[in-house]
Parts: C-alpha cells; sequence; structure tokens
C-alpha cells in the first residue's frame, strides 16, 4: 500500500488550518529501463567527472543548469558536496558569462518573464505559475545593472536563477519554493538590439513614469498572487534601485540585495577587518577612515551600512558619516557639486573648500584612510601607487576592491600581498586563490553576498515579517561576524568558510527572526515560536 506524507498548513497567523499531500517523489524506473550497474553513487561519481570533464566555466554552468532539470536531487548534492567548486560556477565570477550569452545559449524555460508589452494582464502571467502556493521567495531583475557588466536587459535571468540556486544550497528553501523573475523593459546595449538571437524586448527602454507605472501594478499583483512570498530585487540600475526600494519597503516584504545585502556582508567583514587592524596599530575602532571608490548602489548601499560600524562603537549619525568619503568619477564628492545625483548627497562632504580633487592618490594624501572599499568596476583602478600609499599611511591597510565580476574588479590579490610586502587586509567581490608570501600563506576573503541573503530571507519568511527593516539587516551582519568559529579567527579570516553555509545562514536567520520580532511587534502563537526553536536552535 503506498506511503502518503501529510503536511500542515498555516493560516497568515501562525496557525495550523489543514493537512495537505505532499508532492510524491519521482517513481524509479523499472528494472531493464537502466543499465544494470547503475547507482546513486557511481552515478554521483560519473556526474563529477563529466562536469570537470569541461575546460571551460560557461560550458560547466551550462552542464549544471541540464543537470538541474534532469535530475534536481542529485545537482543539489553535487553543490552542497563541492561548494567551492561549485558556487562560483553558479554565481560570480561564471554567471557573469552566463548573463552575456543567455540568449546564445538558452535551452528550456526557466522562471517568468514579463514585458512591457504585459502591463495591464501582469496578474494573469504571475497566476500562470503552476507552483503558485508554494513561492515563498523571489529574486526579480530588470537587467539594467548587470554585476559590472551594464545594460543587459532580459540576459540578466541567469543572475535570478543562480541566487535562488543559493537559497536552497545555503539555507535550505525547498526548489518548489522559488521564482525567478525577470521584467523586460527594453534594453539601452546597442549589442542586443541588433542580436537576431537576443530574447528580449528589442527596443530601447521605457521612460521612468512607463516604468513606475509598471512597477507598481507587478508589485501590487505580487502581493495578491503570492501572499507570503519574500521579493529580493536585484542588479537594477542605481537610481532605479534606491527609488523603488524607498517606494517599495515599507508596503511589501522585500529587500535590495546590491543595496541591502552587500551592504550587510561587507559590514561584516569589516567589523573582523577593523580589529585585526586596529590591534596591529593600536587605533581605536572608533577613529577609522573609510574611503569608497564608486558610488554607485552598490558603493552608497554599503557606505550606508557601514555607519552602523562608528555607531557601535559609540558615536552619532553625524559623527559616523563625518569617518567616511566617497569618490565618483569626477573625484571626491563634495556638497558643493553640481547637478549632483540624489542618492549621493547624503555623503557628499562639506568640509573641504580647495579645488576639485580627481586623483584618487591625491584623494588618499588628503582623507589618509584607514581603509578602501573598491566598487567602480573599474579594472586594475588600485594601482600599485594607489596600494603603496594605503600601505605607508597603515601597518595594516584595510583593502576591499569588491567589484564584480574579476574583469571589473579594482585590485588582484597577489598584486595587494606583493605591494604591502604582506600585510594588507584583504576581501574581493569574486574568489580568489589563496598566495604564498614570505613563507606565509596569505587567504583572501570574499565578500560574498551569499552568506547573508539565504539566512536573511529565511528569517524573515520564519518570523512573518511583513517588511525587511533595517535592524533586520544590521542584524544579519552582527550574526555573520559573529559566526568565525576559533580555527578561524587564529588564520586571521574575515569571513567563515563557505563549506559551513547551513549552519550560517541557520546563524542569521535565528538573529534576524529576534530582532524582527522587536522590530515589528509580530504577535506569534507561542507553539509557533516553541517550534521555531527546535528548528534553528534544536533546543
Amino acid at each position: 500500500m503506498p506511503v502518503r506524507v501529510l503536511n500542515p498548513t498555516f493560516d497568515d497567523n501562525g496557525r495550523v488550518i489543514g493537512l495537505k499531500v505532499a508532492p510524491e517523489p519521482r517513481p524509479a524506473l523499472p528494472r531493464g529501463r537502466t543499465p544494470p550497474r547503475l547507482t546513486t553513487k557511481n552515478h554521483y561519481e560519473r556526474t563529477l567527472l563529466q562536469l570537470r570533464s569541461k575546460e571551460k566555466s560557461l560550458e560547466k554552468y551550462i552542464f549544471l543548469s541540464q543537470l538541474k532539470d534532469a535530475d534536481e536531487s542529485l545537482f543539489y548534492k553535487v553543490t552542497m558536496d563541492n561548494m567551492m567548486e561549485i558556487v562560483p560556477i553558479l554565481y560570480t565570477p561564471t554567471v557573469g558569462d552566463a548573463c552575456l550569452n543567455f540568449s546564445h545559449i538558452y535551452r528550456r524555460p526557466e522562471g517568468l518573464f514579463i514585458s512591457i508589452e504585459d502591463k495591464g494582464r501582469i496578474g494573469s502571467i504571475l497566476g500562470s505559475w503552476p507552483k503558485k502556493d508554494e513561492a515563498r521567495i523571489s529574486v526579480v531583475t530588470d537587467g539594467s545593472r548587470i554585476l559590472g557588466l551594464g545594460d543587459l536587459g532580459i540576459n540578466g535571468m541567469p543572475i535570478c536563477i543562480g541566487k535562488l540556486s543559493l537559497y536552497v544550497a545555503g539555507a535550505g528553501i525547498r526548489p518548489s519554493s522559488t521564482l525567478p523573475i525577470c521584467l523586460d523593459l527594453g534594453v539601452n546595449t546597442q549589442r542586443y538590439l541588433e542580436d537576431p538571437l537576443y530574447l528580449g524586448r528589442q527596443e530601447k527602454r521605457v521612460s521612468d513614469d512607463e516604468m513606475t507605472e509598471f512597477m507598481d501594478e507587478f508589485m501590487h499583483e505580487m502581493s495578491i498572487h503570492f501572499p507570503k512570498l519574500l521579493v529580493q530585487f536585484e542588479d537594477f540600475s542605481t537610481d532605479h534601485a534606491f527609488y523603488y526600494l524607498d517606494r517599495y519597503r515599507k508596503q511589501y516584504q522585500c529587500f535590495n540585495d546590491d543595496i541591502s545585502g552587500t551592504g550587510a556582508v561587507v559590514l561584516s567583514g569589516f567589523l573582523n577587518a577593523a580589529k585585526l587592524s586596529s590591534a596591529a596599530s593600536g587605533l581605536p575602532l572608533s577613529e577609522h577612515r573609510i574611503l569608497f571608490f564608486g558610488a554607485g548602489s552598490a558603493g552608497v548601499g554599503v557606505a550606508m551600512q557601514l555607519l552602523s560600524f562608528f555607531k557601535l562603537q559609540g558615536l552619532s549619525e553625524e559623527e559616523a558619516r563625518s569617518r567616511i568619503w566617497t569618490v565618483d568619477s569626477q573625484g571626491l564628492i563634495t556638497a558643493d557639486r553640481k547637478n549632483l545625483a540624489a542618492h549621493k548627497h547624503y555623503f557628499a562632504r562639506t568640509d573641504y573648500q580647495g579645488p576639485p580633487l580627481k586623483n584618487l592618490l591625491d584623494i588618499i594624501e588628503y582623507v589618509k584612510p584607514t581603509a578602501l572599499m573598491g566598487l567602480s568596476t573599474i579594472r586594475g583602478a588600485f594601482t600599485q601607487d594607489v596600494v603603496e600609499s594605503m600601505a605607508g599611511l597603515n601597518v595594516r591597510p584595510i583593502i576591499f576592491p569588491l567589484s564584480n565580476p574579476l574583469t571589473m574588479c579594482e585590485l588582484d590579490f597577489n598584486d595587494a600581498v606583493e605591494w604591502t610586502n604582506g600585510s594588507v587586509i584583504f576581501a574581493s567581490g569574486s574568489p580568489y586563490k589563496p598566495v604564498e608570501f614570505e613563507g606565509r600563506t596569505h587567504i583572501p576573503g570574499q565578500g560574498n553576498n551569499m552568506y547573508v541573503f539565504p539566512g536573511l530571507g529565511m528569517g524573515s519568511l520564519l518570523a512573518k515579517s511583513d517588511v525587511v527593516t533595517d535592524n533586520m539587516i544590521e542584524a544579519s551582519s552582527l550574526a555573520l561576524a559573529d559566526s568565525l568559529n576559533r580555527q578561524e579567527r587564529e588564520l586571521e579570516l574575515l569571513y567563515p568558510q563557505i563549506t559551513r553555509i547551513r549552519e550560517i545562514s541557520a546563524e542569521v536567520a535565528v538573529k534576524v527572526i529576534r530582532t524582527a520580532q522587536k522590530d515589528v511587534s509580530l504577535i506569534i502563537p507561542g507553539i509557533r515560536i516553541h517550534l521555531m526553536n527546535i528548528f534553528l536552535l534544536g533546543s
């Protein structure tokens, strides 16, 4: 007699309202339909052998995409067992190549594509999603600023797919609960306007007013069709990223990973980096000075999050802001500059009265920063002179070239180590290999958003929070900073080993839940709190 599994279903207040039959696993094929010596073990080994036989990273990405479609369970087992190898393929840096070539390597439908031409009927498209009742997390992009690669239009879909695969691998979110969505509002890159294989709308992007009407309808319909779903915005252009986050964050459960997620993971790494730097120099933590090279959505988002570092040291918001300087393509950002973009005003300096400072070396000489953050997407922007200047100012300079992918990174790790004689405290956005220098192995940090967004998302969902607050994001960062074990601290790592991601995500989720309960005054029946304690804390 077949065995059926029943799962409880809950209402919005966490009360059990019924039972639902769980989907049945894929039935085993009868004898004769598979080779006689095929086993789970040797097929796993065969899959890894096939993957590793591919010479190019993009070929490995395509192979894994096909594997996910053919055998989802095997795909996630391979991913979980080989995190250090697989994550750089599913996510940065390889996902950048996958996006650039998406229209040429496309195999099958995955997720939803919603066009500006669907305006007025977005609800019907959302309602067509086959797993509507199960959807809990959606990653949404309009493809207008993919990594540091520019406007890729509909080719940005692999970013959404990759991030959601990491939700599954990193936090144990059910694959059926994930929903990747790419919004097609046109594309401004001439290459795609002329490409006969481009899969999106081959017209210039719509106006801001038309986009806002579209976005308002989209978010409203999302809340109707997926009332329990968390929206993670991804890779919108800088102005739109800030605008739509501000427009929707108090109305819907959403956050922008480029602004909040990047900020949280960099804050965590900086907390640990500043302690190492201050231990070497004797400088009080409150006296660090941070220079940002790059003032887009990620740069300003990170800067906003790093205000928390100084507030934790007892500084006021105004004092904290005075410890941060920002630089864009025109040089040091000052309040007297004409036509300054709205998102740059907050950190614009009012205490500089001299001629415009445009050269990074001159700016470093003026600011005398203890930390240099790169979010410019300018390859090699941190030259030897820049790095040596930082090393001359600091016993242990903090240098975080965070632009993705590696082809856009401001500084390579081996150069950073050599040019500072091994004193640098380093973290990048994409992975680098350890470097041997003067008899010591130097291990780079990687400010990978994967450390934060799976736990932040899981915590927000379990807390049943209506919104994602600034305090919840800060809690995710502090939880990550505290997650280093003794061995990792002895190695002076800034981030824990990615192989512990499930454990880390659980710790992040716990802190997010506790903070959500305080922030939003959630009223959750005691039994639900007890169940969450059992699930997350093992108590």
